[in-house]
């Protein structure tokens, strides 16, 4: 059966291959393969650039750019011309070396440089470079530019709805009125923080050899100051070093990194279960396309169906990003493979992440709240006001507030505006106060609710 989207064993790469593509320029085989020729070329540049190293002539302009352009212009058949190398050796980053050399043996300034490919690496050297770039490139390409289009859609509706007040519920039954701009406000701000805590996190590599020693470094060129150096190199492209690492660079970033991508899709996963029930309870509509279908059997149908295809994305993402970062950071001694098979699912819980974001978005345009249904559930709240007179209650000293207003209202069941504005006339207040409380209402008990809307 020949590979298509229809035949594809992942969704990612069958039903969802559009809407995940531009992923695949920093997490497909071919991006990894991509990644590493690039770290392999600029360690070459490096060494070729340091006067110590004085088998290895700097390179020319003209060299360097024709270097750098293998990485640049790296394509599909380079890639497949890489992975029929390492068909032959059964090694993925030796295969490198080798189709580098294939391509450099006939450029006269890089014949000579050909032993300095690869020189002194471990494969984890090329590796931990090649996934940091990967990670730092769709995290800022890709999640970041998102997570702000998902801010940015809540702050526009936390504006729009500033002053449409609402039932707040609290253990699912009615509590003190919000508003509906301060509940998509609450989420931004939450996703505001989420989305500073990725973007903070440093991705950090390594360039010291197989256990993170530099012997065979210090064995080639012993008075070279091999540790400036490769801090030097592995700063120089966008990352933060790490100077105490086995062979392995421990992945100790990732796991911040994918622990704090974790936290941003939990709020995602928090709104877009609230949302489903705002929407259950009327509170939203969602404008309906004329040509879908909500139901195969039920033709009134509208499900909150953008909702719940970004739950169920973000679970999964979250079920592997919570494995990532628990399991990435583990080694056995100075070095074991699994961590290497984990790391090639990264784009798999990425592109999940992404699938989320794209349909929480989608159904963030759809909705249009309902103000006749949301204002019927407050009409018929009026015990939420217990809270306001109980507590001007207690600002004027009166006996037992908190106990007279559970008195009557506590599993009564619903109250009247009647029954309360009974309780407030009897009530020793000041005159002013009677006044304020008998023309509150449950649509004006919403606190500094739309200010703050306003100003997220």
């Amino acid at each position: 059966m020949s590979l298509s989207p229809l035949t594809a064993l992942s969704p990612l790469d069958g039903r969802y291959h559009a809407k995940v593509e531009r992923l695949r320029d920093w997490f497909s085989e071919a991006a990894l393969i991509r990644f590493r020729v690039k770290v392999e070329i600029e360690w070459l540049l490096a060494l070729a650039a340091e006067p110590a190293i004085r088998e290895l002539p700097a390179f020319s302009p003209t060299a360097v750019q024709a270097l750098r352009g293998l990485a640049q212009r790296f394509g599909p058949e380079d890639a497949a011309a890489v992975k029929a190398i390492e068909a032959r050796t059964n090694h993925d980053v030796k295969a490198i070396e080798y189709w580098l050399r294939e391509r450099l043996c006939g450029q006269p300034e890089a014949q000579r440089a050909l032993g300095f490919i690869h020189f002194a690496c471990t494969s984890e050297d090329i590796n931990n470079l090649a996934y940091g770039l990967m990670l730092q490139g769709a995290r800022r390409e890709v999640l970041l530019p998102l997570l702000g289009r998902l801010e940015e859609a809540l702050v526009a509706l936390a504006h729009r709805l500033a002053d449409q007040p609402m039932l707040a519920r609290t253990h699912g039954q009615p509590a003190s009125p919000t508003t509906l701009g301060k509940e998509m406000a609450n989420v931004a701000y939450r996703l505001r923080r989420a989305r500073r805590r990725l973007e903070a996190v440093m991705l950090t590599g390594k360039m010291n050899g197989a256990v993170g020693n530099y012997n065979a470094h210090r064995v080639a060129y012993p008075d070279f100051d091999w540790e400036g150096f490769a801090q030097r190199f592995v700063e120089s492209l966008g990352l933060a070093f790490n100077p105490y690492t086995i062979q392995i660079e421990p992945h100790d970033a990732m796991a911040e990194l994918f622990d704090a991508l974790a936290a941003a899709n939990t709020v995602c996963i928090d709104l877009d279960r609230d949302l489903w029930g705002y929407i259950s309870l009327g509170y939203f509509k969602q404008r309906a396309k004329p040509e879908e279908v909500g139901s195969s059997t039920m033709p009134h149908k509208v499900n909150p169906i953008d909702f719940e295809n970004s739950e169920g994305n973000l679970g999964l993402a979250n079920a592997l990003l919570r494995h990532f970062s628990e399991k990435l950071p583990v080694s056995r001694w100075q070095r074991d493979l699994t961590d290497s098979t984990v790391l090639r699912n990264v784009g798999v819980a990425l592109g999940h992440s992404l699938l989320g974001y794209e349909a929480l978005l989608q159904g963030l345009e759809k909705l249009e709240a309902n103000p006749p249904r949301i204002e019927e559930d407050l009409d018929g709240a009026w015990e939420v006001l217990a809270e306001a007179v109980q507590t001007v209650m207690r600002r004027h000293g009166l006996p037992d507030p908190y106990e007279q207003l559970k008195g009557l209202t506590r599993g009564k069941g619903t109250l009247t505006r009647e029954a309360l504005h009974q309780f407030i006339q009897a009530l020793p207040l000041p005159e002013p106060e009677k006044v304020r409380l008998l023309s509150l209402t449950p649509r004006d008990y919403t606190g500094l609710a739309a200010r703050l809307a306003r100003e997220i």
